[in-house]
């Protein structure tokens, strides 16, 4: 076991420490998003009227920007596990 495999392990866990950090919150927040459309779709089911016009709404944006950071952070996670598993294949 040399250095390089010491410093791979090392940053390999600083990686997925962060890419959990950074995927956490905005992962969080769009699957609360999400049920929120979910529950808006079935009252105008319920109701039988659109409430909203064609266009995107703001929450929908907003999902679409936590998606791509929740994706981000799950990159910098990924990033990790494979720096740990080249920090096993260095001999």
């Amino acid at each position: 076991m040399g250095p390089i495999n010491l410093i791979c392990w090392v940053l390999g866990v600083v990686l997925i420490a962060v890419g959990y950090l950074r995927a956490k919150g905005p992962w969080s927040r769009y699957e609360g998003l999400k049920a929120q459309e979910a529950n808006i779709a079935r009252y105008e089911g319920w109701r039988g009227t659109r409430l909203r016009d064609d266009g995107p709404s703001a929450a929908s944006i907003m999902a679409k920007e936590l998606l791509r950071r929740a994706q981000i952070g799950g990159l910098v996670l990924v990033a990790g596990f494979v720096l740990v598993f080249v920090g096993f294949a260095v001999h």
